[in-house]
């Protein structure tokens, strides 16, 4: 059931963006007028035929969906009749023909812009950024970061939740040394932090570099009382039930659910003696926590989630709501920040700053997709508006076969004053292939490690 549903979860995502981006390219060319012969929907053998409209367009779902095309019409592509040769893309001006090709991913970016608006309006929930205690040797406790305090500004930039707190910190924390924090402090002062971030490399953005310089998010004290058990998990398989308390582990005192699971990950493999309290009674039960990998470790897991108090934890969660005007500024400033974001991460692989494997392929973000989908219609649509920017600013760059190659062919035609050589777009197209086989191999090597290693 739940391939299943990743899978209509990702078909969902990957049919709204094509349909968007195509959709940019048709509108755009029928405003230029633009004969429109083929709107299609994937490659391949057609599934659906459907002709609409005065120029009997043909409406087209194909058996595979991974991709789509608009089909104008064009001289290069076959004889066009000489009362339609105005109607012709080719025959457009190169402004014209620019407008059309810039449509598509100006259509994701678009489309990103208005999700977060509707988001940013009905309200996003998150976690506060409220501090834990740093560990002694961390930078966050040399710049003497404290346990409940709230973080409401990093850089001059202000933060609302944990999510904002993380975004920010990822947008800056390689471009300088130190960074500068404004906190609220538990007696309701302000108070100015600043942290060394010297210390983190762009690998460990692939992990969780926020641990590395001891920002931890605030835990309060949980009772190590099970709440929750995965039916095929070790706790479960070990006798296990819903409502034991974990007392001892290997006859050492548990106090809280935190110490429980540091028994729990540094043993991946290992018997445990637990002692529990099952009602009025004490058990003694053998456990051998799986072993699973996280961000490049080997941890052990059991399967099992704790017995949690809902109104305490209502007090550390908040939600983001802005007034209409507010929210689309807002979702205008996002859809921004994660564009020049993407690009920045593109040129640092590039250029070796940062490693390939941030690639990610159809798996991996079909995986993504199932399970944002399965958090809620929020969580979705946050998740369609990250992937539309990425298709957005991915097709914008400037290599042949991608809309942004035959805007930088257009760029020639207009400084050189006529359309560049057959022979040139040739090798491009050669060019742009190899380049794009490349990221792919990339991105399914990637995939299959992520299967494979669970990194």
């Amino acid at each position: 059931m739940n391939f299943l549903f990743t899978l209509a979860a990702f078909a969902v995502t990957l049919g709204v963006m094509i349909v968007v981006h195509e959709y940019g390219h048709y509108r755009v060319a029928r405003w230029c007028g633009v004969k429109v012969l083929r709107f299609c929907v994937g490659f391949g053998k057609p599934v659906f035929v459907r002709r609409y409209g005065a120029d009997q367009t043909e409406w087209v779902l194909a058996a595979f969906p991974l991709g789509g095309y608009v089909k104008m019409l064009d001289e290069q592509e076959g004889e066009v009749a000489a009362h339609e040769l105005h109607r012709a893309y080719n025959r457009q001006s190169v402004y014209r023909r620019c407008a059309i090709v810039v449509a598509g991913p100006l259509a994701n970016l678009i489309m990103a812009v208005l999700l977060y608006w509707l988001l940013f309006m009905l309200g996003v929930p998150g976690v506060k950024p409220m501090l834990g205690e740093p560990s002694a040797t961390t930078p966050a406790a040399q710049a003497a970061f404290q346990r409940g305090e709230v973080i409401t500004r990093i850089g001059g930039e202000a933060v609302a939740t944990w999510q904002d707190a993380r975004w920010s910190m990822l947008q800056q924390v390689l471009d300088a040394p130190t960074l500068e924090f404004e906190v609220e402090t538990p007696q309701h002062t302000v108070a100015v932090r600043t942290l060394d971030v010297s210390s983190v490399t762009s690998d460990d953005l692939e992990n969780d570099f926020l641990e590395k310089l001891g920002l931890v998010h605030f835990q309060t004290d949980i009772a190590a009382k099970i709440g929750a058990l995965q039916p095929e998990g070790a706790a479960a398989k070990a006798g296990f039930k819903v409502g034991d308390e974990i007392v001892a582990v290997n006859r050492q005192d548990v106090r809280r659910w935190e110490d429980w699971v540091q028994w729990v990950r540094q043993s991946p493999q290992k018997v445990l003696s637990v002692k529990i309290r099952r009602g009025n009674e004490q058990l003694v039960l053998d456990i051998t926590p799986a072993t699973v990998g996280e961000s490049g470790k080997t941890i052990g897991r059991v399967g099992a989630s704790p017995m949690i108090d809902r109104e305490m934890f209502k007090t550390l969660l908040t939600e983001v709501r802005y007034p209409p005007h507010k929210a689309f500024a807002k979702a205008l400033t996002k859809t921004w920040e994660t564009s020049v974001f993407s690009l920045k991460m593109l040129l640092r692989m590039v250029t070796g700053q940062v490693s390939w494997k941030n690639i990610s392929g159809p798996i991996t973000i079909a995986d993504y997709a199932g399970q944002s989908a399965q958090m809620g219609w929020i969580a979705y649509l946050s998740f369609l508006a990250l992937i539309s920017i990425s298709l957005g600013v991915l097709n914008l760059l400037p290599v042949p076969l991608l809309d942004g190659g035959h805007l930088l062919y257009y760029m020639a035609e207009i400084l050189k004053g006529s359309p560049v050589s057959e022979k040139t777009m040739e090798i491009g197209q050669q060019i742009g292939i190899a380049i794009l086989l490349t990221l792919m191999l990339f991105a399914f090597y990637n995939d299959i490690n992520r299967l494979i290693t669970g990194q």
